[in-house]
């Protein structure tokens, strides 16, 4: 039985596909080898020595401390694209309210109560003073060309938009489902100095964080409207803030608030609702789910984050699935130290990523538990599981 640990509110979608002959879960779990969540931030829980695998219902990752998993061997699942609908409906809407001043119109009729008869006349007398700009025609600066940005990117062009996408690390996926109207460039400044509105799709690392900075901003169009749906940090607050008081940047609008921000009336602030819809949610959930219980019992990585992705089709009873440094020679010693002692290997299987690797071995001899032992003190070897 697999005890699965939630953190927040799990969809239904995921929860229900953990069958209740095989899987436990619950908030309340103190030992489990699973965790299933949403945005709970778990740098400061002390995990259980059997935990295997976290799944993060979710793109982002921030609130899982990687480097702590990676050195236990306890994969880290997230859902790439399963919000990416939900996050992209609300980019559209970004550009609209960046553009004509929605908020600020709906904002001002409603002072008009109590008029009367004269509440239409005197709307129409004032709406000058919203009035903003079409986007049809104009040039939508995509910074980040994954699942969400690839779909911003291709409604944009539907909407009557030309679109350039920037993304150094553009993926054989990626690449084929952009439309052909969008124009790749290998160049950021290019989205800096030719967009009238940017948009903001990558994750945040150490070389992401403020891509959209003073630097950027300076080569910017005059009043180029800025859109971060993604990551708080990626734009540098600051120069965002002194774009929008010199009248650089006409509109600023994200899913990450702070004081700063919401004291600047050009800023549009909204309450991080990029996967806010009980689609995002289901989907996201069941992937969870999905991938954690592929892992769990089959020992199949897909969509880790700190692990390389692998999947053997089965051809023997045990599977024995070991984390390891990327080292030379390793597998060798580990299929020597099995073979010393007796094991066959009937089919195999081994991925690196950076400076770990993840091996599957399969076999149909019974390992004891003194061959248990060998192969996890094999140099190297991080953590290994038998799965029969």
């Amino acid at each position: 039985m697999h005890q699965v640990k939630l953190f927040n509110k799990i969809s239904n979608a995921g929860l229900d596909l953990l069958k209740k002959d095989s899987y436990e879960y619950s908030e309340d779990l103190t030992d489990y080898d699973a965790i299933l969540v949403r945005s709970a931030k778990l740098h400061d829980l002390e995990f259980p020595k059997g935990l295997k695998c976290i799944a993060r219902a979710g793109a982002g990752v921030n609130n899982i401390p990687l480097k702590k998993c990676t050195e236990k061997g306890i994969v880290v699942f997230n859902t790439p694209g399963a919000n990416a609908n939900a996050v992209k409906e609300l980019v559209l809407c970004g550009l609209l309210l960046s553009s004509r001043d929605i908020i600020g119109g709906a904002n001002w009729v409603k002072t008009l109560a109590g008029n009367g008869d004269q509440i239409s006349a005197l709307a129409e007398k004032g709406k000058s003073n919203f009035a903003g700009p079409e986007i049809a025609g104009k040039t939508l600066g995509v910074i980040g060309l994954g699942a969400i940005g690839v779909r911003v990117a291709n409604a944009a062009i539907e909407l009557g938009m030309d679109v350039i996408g920037y993304d150094p690390y553009l993926s054989v996926n990626a690449a084929l489902n952009i439309q052909r109207g969008v124009a790749y460039t290998a160049n950021l400044n290019d989205i800096f100095e030719k967009s009238d509105y940017i948009t903001v799709h990558v994750p945040l690392m150490d070389s992401t964080r403020g891509i959209v900075g003073e630097e950027g901003i300076a080569k910017m169009k005059d009043g180029v409207r800025i859109l971060n749906f993604a990551r708080n940090g990626l734009c540098d607050e600051d120069a965002v803030i002194a774009g929008l008081e010199s009248g650089k940047v006409a509109c600023y609008v994200t899913d990450f608030a702070s004081e700063k921000l919401l004291a600047q009336p050009k800023a549009i602030c909204l309450p991080h609702l990029g996967a806010s819809t009980p689609e995002s949610e289901d989907n996201c959930a069941r992937m969870a789910a999905e991938e954690l219980i592929e892992y769990l019992e089959t020992g199949t990585i897909r969509n880790s984050v700190n692990f390389p992705n692998l999947r053997v089709p089965r051809e023997a009873n045990i599977r024995i699935c070991i984390m390891h440094r990327n080292m030379p020679n390793l597998i060798a010693r580990l299929s020597t130290t099995l073979s010393d002692r007796g094991i066959n290997i009937e089919n195999m299987g081994s991925r690196p990523r950076d400076e770990i690797a993840y091996t599957i071995m399969e076999t149909n001899n019974e390992l004891t538990p003194e061959t248990k032992a060998a192969l996890q003190a094999v140099e190297g070897v991080i953590s290994f599981r038998v799965i029969e």
